[in-house]
C-alpha cells in the first residue's frame, strides 16, 4: 500500500509528528548540476583562497576585494539573485550547497557570507522596484561589495535598542543619520551599506548608504581573536546624508528585515560551519595517518580513533539535518508561490515557517564546528598549538560563530518561544500531544517490541524522547505560565532536548533512505546513526533531569523522573566497535568520506 505523502509540513512540527524517509531530502540526492556547481566552488577555493590564507589574514591590502572578484566573474556571488537582475536565480539548496563548499575558506567564508546574505539579500527582498534594478546587478557579479549595519556598542542581542538616528531634512529629500555601529563585516571595502536607524526615536528603520555618502566615515580595523582576514571596523555616521528614496521597506518596520534575513543567515551559518568541519576532518585524518607515536602513526590507537569517529559522526548529522530542513524550506516556497506570493515573500514566507528549525541548525552547527575544530586540535598535539600548522586558524576562526546571527543562549531561547507562539496562534498543537504524554505517564508502560519494523528501535527512541521533551516543556508551561521567559536555564535545557531531538530523527531519516538504496553499503551508515542516538538520549535524559530538578521536588519530582527514564530508555550498544568501524573508514580514504 503506498503512503499518502504530507508535503505540507510546518516548521517545528516535527516535535508532533513522525516524519517519514520518503519525504525527506538527503544530500545523496543532488542532481548532476548540483554536483558540477559544488566542483566550481572546491575548485575556486583550491586556486585562489587556500594558496593565499596567510596573506588574507595579514589583510593584504586589495586582496580581499580581488578574490571577491574572481568569485562574482564565476556567478558564485549571484547564485540566489534571480536571472532578471544578473544572478543564477537558483533554490536555496543550490545556495546552502555552494554556501556549505565555501564555508571551508575561514575568513574568505566569512566576507562571501556577509555581502551574499545579509548585504544582500535585505535590497532582494525588501527593496523598491529601483532600489533592485540599481544594487543588485552590481552586487551579484561583485562590481559592489556589500555590508550590514546593525550592532551597536550598545545594542549587540538586544537589537531593537540601537540608538542610531535618522531625522527627515526640511525639504524632505534626505534623511540625516546619526550614529555609530561596530562589529561591521566587510566594512574597510564595502560600496553598500544596509543600515538600521530609529526614525523619531522610536521607528527602527532600514536604509540602503552608499560609501560616498557624505557624513559616513570608518573606524580602524578591529583586532579579532579569528577571522583575521576579515574587515571589521566601526562604522560612523555624522549628519550623513542619504536620499529619501534609499529608506529601505517601511517605516518602522526595520525589525521585520533583520529578523527574516536572520532566519536565512542561521540555516547559512550552519552550512558554513559544514564545510569548515569537513575540511578539518580531512586535516585530522590526514595529520593521524602520518604522525608516528611509539612506532605506530597514531591512527592506530584507539583514543584517536574515538575522537576521528565523533568528528564525523556529528558533522554526518549536522549535515542530515541541514539537507533536510533546506528542502522543507524549498517545498514551502514553491507552495507559496504557487498561492500567488511574489519571490521575496515566498522565501521569507518559507524561512519564517521553518525559524524553530533555522535556530537548531544555527546553534548545533556552530556547536559541532568547535568540537571537531577542538579535537582537531587535541589530534595534532603540540603541533595544533602552533601557528605554523592548520589548526591554529580552524581553531581560532570557529569561535565566532557561537556569537553570530544571534548568540546560542538566544537562539536556544528562541526555540520555545516560538513553539510556543505557535501553539498559542493555533498552528501548532502542542497541547493534545502533551496531554496525552501526561496520561501515558498513570497508565502501564508498552514494554511492546519495535524490531519488526526497519529501524524501529530508533524510531521509537525518538518517539519517545518526544514525549520526555513534550512532559519536560509541558510541566513547565504549566508552572510558570507567562513568567517562563524568566526560567532561562530550564529553557535552555528543553531547547537542548528539543535539538538532539531533530538531529536525531534527520539521521535516522538520512540511513533508513541510504539503506533501501545501497543495502549492505550502508553499514557504517547505521553504526553512525546507532551510535548518535545512542548518545543523544543520554544528553536528552541529563538535560531532562536538569529541568525537573529546577522545578519540581516531591510526588511530582519522582513521577517526572521516572517518566523521563522511560522515555530515555535505550538497548545496549557497543559504540566502541561501532566508532573503529566509523574512523578505520576514513582513515582508509585518508579524508572524510561520508
Amino acid at each position: 500500500m503506498s503512503v499518502a505523502l504530507n508535503t505540507d509540513h510546518k516548521g517545528g512540527e516535527f516535535l508532533i509528528r513522525e516524519a517519514l524517509s520518503e519525504e525527506t531530502f538527503i544530500p545523496e540526492q543532488f542532481s548532476e548540476e548540483h554536483l558540477m556547481m559544488a566542483a566550481m566552488a572546491e575548485d575556486f577555493l583550491n586556486a585562489e583562497v587556500f594558496p593565499n590564507l596567510d596573506r588574507i589574514d595579514a589583510q593584504e591590502e586589495g586582496l580581499m576585494e580581488s578574490i571577491m572578484d574572481k568569485a562574482g566573474e564565476l556567478g558564485l556571488l549571484g547564485i540566489s539573485v534571480p536571472e532578471e537582475f544578473g544572478g543564477f536565480g537558483k533554490d536555496f539548496i543550490t545556495g546552502m550547497l555552494i554556501t556549505e563548499k565555501l564555508g571551508a575558506g575561514h575568513s574568505f567564508a566569512v566576507a562571501m557570507a556577509a555581502h551574499t546574505g545579509i548585504g544582500t539579500l535585505p535590497i532582494l527582498y525588501f527593496g523598491t522596484a529601483e532600489q533592485k534594478a540599481k544594487y543588485l546587478p552590481k552586487l551579484a557579479t561583485g562590481e559592489w561589495k556589500a555590508s550590514y549595519c546593525l550592532t551597536e556598542p550598545g545594542s549587540g542581542s538586544d537589537a531593537l535598542a540601537a540608538k542610531t538616528k535618522a531625522v527627515l531634512s526640511a525639504d524632505g529629500k534626505h534623511y540625516i543619520l546619526n550614529g555609530q555601529k561596530m562589529w561591521i563585516t566587510n566594512a574597510g571595502f564595502a560600496d553598500v551599506f544596509v543600515v538600521f536607524a530609529q526614525i523619531d526615536g522610536d521607528k527602527f528603520t532600514g536604509f540602503i548608504v552608499e560609501k560616498g555618502y557624505p557624513g559616513l566615515s570608518l573606524g580602524e580595523e578591529e583586532h579579532k581573536m579569528g577571522i583575521k582576514g576579515s574587515s571589521t571596523r566601526q562604522v560612523f555616521f555624522t549628519d550623513c546624508k542619504v536620499p529619501a528614496e534609499n529608506l529601505l521597506g517601511e517605516i518602522g518596520k526595520g525589525h521585520l528585515i533583520a529578523f527574516n534575513i536572520l532566519n536565512i543567515g542561521r540555516a547559512k551559518l550552519a552550512g558554513a560551519a559544514l564545510g569548515g568541519c569537513k575540511r578539518a576532518i580531512t586535516t585530522s585524518v590526514a595529520y593521524a595517518n602520518t604522525r608516528e607515536q611509539f612506532k605506530l602513526p597514531i591512527a592506530k590507537f584507539g583514543a584517536i580513533r574515538y575522537k576521528l569517529a565523533e568528528q564525523a559522526i556529528r558533522t554526518f548529522v549536522m549535515e542530515s539535518a541541514l539537507y533536510r530542513a533546506s528542502h522543507q524550506i524549498d517545498e514551502k516556497e514553491k507552495q507559496l508561490l504557487a498561492e500567488g506570493k511574489d519571490f521575496a515573500k515566498a522565501l521569507l514566507g518559507a524561512a519564517e515557517q521553518y525559524a524553530v528549525e533555522c535556530a537548531i541548525l544555527k546553534v548545533f552547527g556552530s556547536e559541532v564546528l568547535d568540537y571537531v575544530v577542538d579535537e582537531g586540535v587535541q589530534i595534532f598535539g603540540g603541533y595544533g598549538f602552533s601557528a605554523d600548522y592548520p589548526m591554529d586558524r580552524a581553531y581560532r576562526d570557529a569561535r565566532i560563530n557561537r556569537i553570530f546571527e544571534g548568540t546560542n543562549e538566544i537562539n536556544r531561547m528562541l526555540m520555545l518561544d516560538m513553539l510556543l507562539k505557535r501553539a498559542m496562534k493555533g498552528e501548532l498543537d502542542l497541547m493534545t500531544p502533551a496531554t496525552n504524554v501526561q496520561k501515558e505517564l498513570m497508565a502501564i508502560p508498552d514494554f511492546g517490541s519495535s524490531e519488526e519494523v526497519p529501524f524501529g528501535a530508533e524510531k521509537k527512541a525518538i518517539a519517545n524522547m518526544k514525549k520526555a521533551a513534550l512532559m519536560v516543556a509541558g510541566t513547565a508551561v504549566q508552572k510558570y505560565m507567562m513568567q517562563l521567559a524568566k526560567e532561562q536555564e530550564i529553557i535552555m535545557n528543553i531547547a537542548d532536548m528539543i535539538i538532539e531531538i531533530y538531529t536525531s530523527e534527520s539521521v535516522m531519516l538520512r540511513v533508513e533512505n541510504l539503506s533501501s538504496t545501497k543495502g549492505e553499503e550502508a553499514a557504517v551508515y547505521v553504526d553512525i546513526m546507532k551510535t548518535y542516538i545512542n548518545d543523544s538520549s543520554d544528553r536528552l535524559m541529563i538535560a531532562g533531569k536538569n529541568a525537573i530538578n529546577s522545578m519540581s521536588e516531591g510526588d511530582e519530582n519522582r513521577m517526572l523522573h521516572m517518566g523521563l527514564k522511560r522515555f530515555t530508555k535505550t538497548s545496549p550498544f557497543n559504540s566502541k566497535d561501532a566508532r573503529r568501524r566509523i574512523a578505520a573508514k576514513m582513515i582508509e580514504a585518508n579524508k572524510y568520506c561520508f
